[in-house]
């Protein structure tokens, strides 16, 4: 039996209102101080994994405390915190951690947190990418659009995930648009891409402007707060947010009609799995982080996978093999929290259509 763990945190007070009703009525500033003096634990026992191949178990480990804690206070206190996960993880028996949310992109991205413990580290990222860009170009084919005629823009294109997006669509759409507070890591990218792929990039830090024309956004920045509003986007367009929390504002899918926004990498787990603890999604799916931790425990690859602010692209390649060879895959497409339908799909569709022949009429 395999064994793996994972490391998770409450995106907000909000996703903690099922501990205890009584939360709603307490300042939020108040129970991320009690938070604060919490301990990482061991949350729930994960049964059930299983291929044709190997079987797994697993543990998550909670750090109790929110995103912005994890980017406010002080990082040399939330890197203890994650360390310490770590070592639960360790102890329980775990041959692989995995990071999630914001755990994976404190400090310098995991490397430390693996010098730390005994055990291989990963963030999941790259299956991260290999999902989301598969469920966009999914998306994008059911919209009847061919990528070679695309425009595309990744929103935080500077991070681990992003750029590796960013790496990855460039071979395959004729214009990319780079976005990302800060300019230099992006003119880095594009000047990389320049001397190899056959596509035009272009790197700014206005987000408005950059998604007017994109008929695919991909955003997987880690703000705290929503960065795409409905008047952002082009009609028809694809929009894969592959963030926690969120990128993409709710308000987008009650305005937009004509615009397709998807949730990044859910996946099918293998086997009759139990997670002992709900979070959110439909029984027997998981984050694509998650995923990759499982996948590489029932491959016996105790590495330390995806780690760091650079992504190797053809660990996207392996983790995807990897995960067909064990029976992973895409659970459909899901926004806000719900499955997206084929026939709303083609609502979507339809109105985009209706709106391209207002403009062209």
């Amino acid at each position: 039996m395999e064994k793996f763990a994972f490391i998770f945190h409450p995106i907000s007070i909000k996703d903690m209102e099922h501990v205890s009703p009584i939360m709603k009525y307490i300042p939020d500033r108040l129970i991320e101080a009690g938070l604060k003096l919490k301990r990482p634990f061991k949350v729930s026992h994960i049964t059930g994994v299983r291929s044709e191949h190997a079987e797994a178990e697993g543990w998550f480990v909670g750090i109790p405390l929110t995103a912005r804690q994890m980017v406010e206070l002080p990082e040399e206190f939330v890197m203890d915190r994650i360390i310490e996960s770590g070592k639960i993880a360790q102890e329980l028996g775990a041959k692989i951690v995995g990071l999630g949310a914001f755990s994976s992109i404190i400090g310098d991205a995991g490397i430390t947190v693996a010098k730390n413990l005994d055990i291989a580290v990963t963030s999941g990222n790259s299956y991260t990418v290999a999902t989301a860009l598969q469920g966009t170009k999914e998306a994008v084919a059911l919209m009847g659009k061919r990528l070679s005629d695309c425009r595309a823009a990744v929103v935080g294109a500077s991070g681990s995930i992003g750029a590796a997006c960013v790496r990855l669509l460039a071979k395959e759409v004729p214009h990319v648009t780079l976005v990302a507070r800060h300019l230099e890591p992006l003119e880095d990218i594009a000047e990389e891409l320049l001397h190899k792929e056959n596509c035009q990039v272009e790197v700014t830090n206005d987000i408005h402007n950059a998604l007017k024309e994109a008929d695919i956004v991909l955003t997987v920045t880690s703000a705290l707060d929503f960065l795409i509003e409905p008047e952002d986007l082009k009609s028809g367009a694809v929009v894969c947010d592959v963030a926690r929390p969120r990128n993409v504002s709710k308000e987008v899918s009650r305005k937009r009609k004509d615009v397709l926004v998807i949730e990044g990498g859910i996946i099918n787990i293998p086997g009759d799995v139990n997670f002992g603890f709900n979070f959110g999604f439909p029984p027997k799916t998981s984050y694509a982080c998650m995923a990759e931790t499982m996948i590489l425990a029932l491959e016996k690859r105790y590495e330390n996978f995806s780690l760091g602010r650079t992504l190797d692209v053809n660990k996207v390649d392996i983790i995807s093999q990897l995960a067909a060879k064990h029976g992973f895959g895409l659970a459909g497409f899901r926004n806000f929290e719900r499955a997206i339908t084929k026939s709303e799909i083609d609502e979507v569709m339809h109105y985009a259509m209706e709106n391209l022949a207002v403009h062209h009429g």
